[in-house]
């Protein structure tokens, strides 16, 4: 003989509750909603690259007399004569990528050593207060880098750093010539502090997306902090590292009123990173306004449309790489 259970009082079968039934107006307003909001959102996505689209035709459309009058000579020439009416980008070209190299060698290393230190190191006080200033850093307006860099950071390179590296390291041409403070490397170590905490800020968001055990795995296995580091930390966040390395390259390519207070404005391609120069960003502050001539304003123009085209050639380059190389570390897992 079985017995059936005895529901507890108020317990008992429910029925379930009757299915609603929602009316055909209802169906077709949420059907209506949905359509719009997907045509505007793709009407917003769609605005970045008409903008773009704008923008390269509008420089294309503008620097066409320069292109016209000098043809592709105009890229490879350093003659830069207002007066004469003749002009070519090479010094302005060489000194972007010159500076940036520059600024790039100096800050993703620091920024690696700042991340690491900040996630794998220090105290959890330490890291976010040193954390928030890396953050405060990244604030500071372009313009007060460049007031400070001229009147105290070009004066302590003249009277220290650019006489011992012209003692030290003399015999080679980078570092011959008179030390005046202002030039190549004072810009490029302007923009290295620019760049800086942005770089280190996104390295030290992809440290910390390490997933603990992974880490604790290789310590319990008798790994130091060290062999942590370089074979498990930095492996599985080498594309965000790559990622934010060309964030921050993006960022010292174009610009414009930090370098133009010390990289000196002159426009000449000198083999010493002591000479002044120039960059395209630094020209177009320069010299706009003054521009009178049709030919001379097309020939500034000629240049932001190298400085365009150099900015998007490395994002696209840069996303080309992150997506093989994850595409690689997928695989690989």
């Amino acid at each position: 003989m079985m017995l059936k259970p005895v529901q507890p009082k108020g317990q008992q079968d429910v029925p379930p509750p009757p299915l609603t039934v929602v009316k055909g107006h209802r169906v077709k307003t949420a059907a209506g909603g949905d359509r719009t909001f997907r045509w505007l959102t793709f009407l917003c996505s769609l605005l970045v690259p008409l903008v773009m689209l704008a923008i390269g035709l509008d420089l294309i459309r503008s620097s066409w007399p320069a292109i016209k009058q000098f043809g592709f000579g105009f890229f490879f020439s350093s003659e830069w004569n207002p007066v004469l009416q003749e002009f070519g980008a090479a010094s302005s070209i060489v000194g972007t990528l010159v500076s940036t190299l520059i600024a790039m060698v100096i800050a993703v290393p620091l920024s690696l050593a700042i991340a690491l230190f900040l996630v794998e190191l220090a105290s959890p006080r330490i890291s976010r207060t040193v954390g928030t200033l890396i953050e405060l850093l990244a604030a500071v307006p372009s313009i007060i880098f460049g007031m400070w860099g001229l009147f105290i950071f070009a004066p302590f390179m003249a009277h220290y750093v650019q006489p011992l590296l012209g003692k030290t390291l003399g015999f080679l041409p980078l570092f011959q010539g008179p030390p005046m403070g202002i030039g190549m490397l004072t810009a490029g170590i302007i923009l290295a502090f620019m760049v800086l905490p942005f770089i280190s800020a996104i390295t030290r968001d992809v440290f910390q997306l390490v997933p603990p055990v992974v880490k604790e795995s290789a310590f319990g296995m008798g790994a130091t902090t060290w062999e942590v580091t370089y074979k498990v930390t930095i492996p599985y966040g080498l594309v965000g590292i790559i990622g934010a390395g060309f964030m921050g390259l993006g960022r010292a390519l174009g610009e414009t009123m930090a370098v133009t207070f010390v990289i000196g404005n002159a426009h000449r391609i000198s083999a010493s990173l002591f000479a002044p120069g120039n960059t395209i960003a630094s020209t177009l502050a320069n010299e706009f306004s003054e521009a009178t001539e049709p030919l001379y304003v097309s020939s500034l123009v000629a240049l932001g449309l190298v400085l365009y085209l150099i900015t998007y050639l490395v994002q696209v380059v840069a996303q080309m790489m992150l997506r093989r190389m994850y595409r690689a570390w997928s695989v690989g897992l």
